[in-house]
């Protein structure tokens, strides 16, 4: 089977004015945003580009966070250490272009985020994701992750957890 997509990091090449995943915010954030976030390393982009086409079909960002322990659901934050925060690591923004929806894009993407994460150099013990709505929170906990307390569409993975999701 051949290789249909690529994920990478975000370069000017990639052109990112027709993408359309069917939330304004999300395309908005994308068109105009995304580019300054990663000058100022605010964030970093990954966006999944389809080799025959040079098309975007979906992106996502990473950024370092923490969330307070007290946040962190009762069964998680039993198990770590008494320190006032977790660190942690970000998924801000994911995206997938409605042309390519029902191709596993969204999954690939998260997927790759967390490798990514679980690879880095830096201590990080869990994953957030901020799910723009309802339908994104769904996603997110259809793979494990969990509400915060305070925060229902911030959803929580520990890493260790995350990566038996992505290990064979």
């Amino acid at each position: 089977m051949s290789v249909r997509f690529v994920i990478e990091p975000l370069a000017k090449a990639h052109k990112r004015d027709d993408f359309t995943c069917g939330n304004d915010r999300i395309d908005s954030y994308f068109r105009e945003t995304v580019s300054q976030d990663v000058k100022r390393k605010y964030a970093t982009c990954f966006v999944a580009r389809e080799i025959a086409t040079d098309r975007v079909a979906g992106f996502y960002t990473l950024s370092s966070s923490n969330v307070p322990l007290n946040e962190v659901p009762e069964p998680l934050a039993k198990k770590l250490p008494r320190y006032p925060t977790v660190p942690a690591v970000l998924i801000g923004w994911l995206g997938r272009h409605s042309d390519y929806a029902g191709q596993g894009i969204g999954e690939a993407l998260l997927f790759d985020a967390i490798k990514t994460v679980a690879t880095a150099p830096i201590g990080a013990h869990a994953i957030f994701a901020d799910a723009i709505d309802d339908s994104a929170a769904a996603f997110y906990a259809a793979f494990g992750f969990a509400p915060l307390v305070r925060r229902p569409r911030t959803l929580y993975l520990p890493v260790a957890t995350a990566l038996s999701l992505v290990s064979p």
